[in-house]
C-alpha cells in the first residue's frame, strides 16, 4: 500500500509522551506507525481512536528494542506499510536507578540499548527511506545528558550518547535528512511516567524540585509533542537540543 501522506514512524508510542505526539502529528495529518514492546492493548487502543478519525491512518508494530534483530524487523515492516517513512521519532525510553556497587551488565545493556542502541540501528535502517522525502529524525534526550543525575550514571551515560548520535547523524545524513534532539525536564509524575527522576520524590520532594523551576511548575506532555512539530515544520535546523524543561538546567 502507498501513500502521498507523510508517516510517522514513533518509538514507545503506546502512552504518555509518545502518544501525545502521536495524536499531535496526526492532527497534523501524518500516518502513524505506533510500536510499542509490553502495552499492546494501549498501543490497539490508540490506534483504533486515530482511525476512527481517519482511516488507515494508524498501525502499530511489536518490537523489543534490547533484540537488534526486533529492531531491524521493526524498520522493515515500518517501511513496508505504506512504503513511505518520513519521520522518525526515538521516544522510547528505560530509566532507573543504577547506583555504583549494585549495577548489572543487564541493566547497562537494557539502559544503553533502549536510549542509544535502538535509536542508531533505527536511524541506520531508515536512513535510505527518509532521505526519499527529505525527512528528519527527532531524538528524545534529557537535560541529565549534561547534568547526570546521582545514582543514575548508565541513564546518563546513554542520553549522552544520545546526544552525540544526534549530532552526528545530523552530518552524515544531511542534506537529505535532518536530525535533532529534544531534552525534557520535569514533565510527568510517577503514574504517568517512567522516564523522569522526580518520579522517585514524595509530595514534598516534588514541591522542592519545582521551586528550582524558573517557571513554577512541571510540564506537560504536549510541550514535547509541540516541540516535535515544530522540529519538522524548521527546515533549516539539524544537530540541535532543544531543551524543553521550564528553566530548571540553567540552576542545577
Amino acid at each position: 500500500m502507498t501513500t502521498k501522506t507523510k508517516v510517522a514512524l514513533v518509538t514507545g508510542a503506546a502512552k504518555r509522551i509518545g502518544a501525545e505526539i502521536v495524536r499531535q502529528l496526526h492532527k497534523e495529518n501524518f500516518n502513524l506507525v505506533i510500536h510499542y514492546h509490553q502495552s499492546e492493548n494501549a498501543a490497539n487502543e490508540l490506534a483504533d481512536e486515530l482511525n476512527k478519525a481517519r482511516e488507515n491512518s494508524a498501525c502499530c508494530i511489536a518490537a523489543d528494542l534490547n533484540s537488534l534483530e526486533q529492531v531491524n524487523n521493526l524498520a522493515k515492516l515500518a517501511q513496508q506499510h505504506w512504503q513511505r517513512i518520513d519521520l522518525l521519532i526515538n521516544n522510547a525510553s528505560s530509566f532507573y536507578p543504577t547506583p555504583i556497587g549494585e549495577t548489572s551488565e543487564e541493566n547497562w545493556n537494557q539502559l544503553i540499548n533502549s536510549n542509544l542502541k535502538a535509536p542508531f540501528f533505527l536511524a541506520q535502517a531508515l536512513a535510505k527511506k527518509l532521505g526519499e522525502h527529505h525527512g528528519c529524525i527527532i531524538n528524545i534526550a534529557d537535560i541529565y545528558a549534561d547534568k547526570p543525575l546521582k545514582k543514575h550514571s548508565v541513564y546518563s551515560i546513554a542520553k549522552a550518547g544520545n546526544v552525540m548520535l544526534t549530532k552526528t547523524l545530523a552530518q552524515e545524513l544531511a542534506p537529505q535528512v535532518r536530525v535533532n534532539g529534544i531534552a525534557p525536564g520535569a514533565i510527568l509524575w510517577p503514574d504517568d511516567s517512567h522516564k523522569n527522576p522526580e518520579d522517585q520524590l514524595s509530595d514534598d520532594g516534588k514541591e522542592k524540585m519545582l521551586a528550582k523551576i524558573p517557571l513554577q511548575q512541571r510540564g506537560q506532555a504536549q510541550d514535547i509533542a509541540r516541540t516535535v512539530l515544530f522540529l519538522t515544520q524548521s527546515p533549516y535546523i539539524t544537530g540541535q537540543i532543544l531543551t524543553v524543561d521550564g528553566g530548571r538546567s540553567i540552576t542545577i
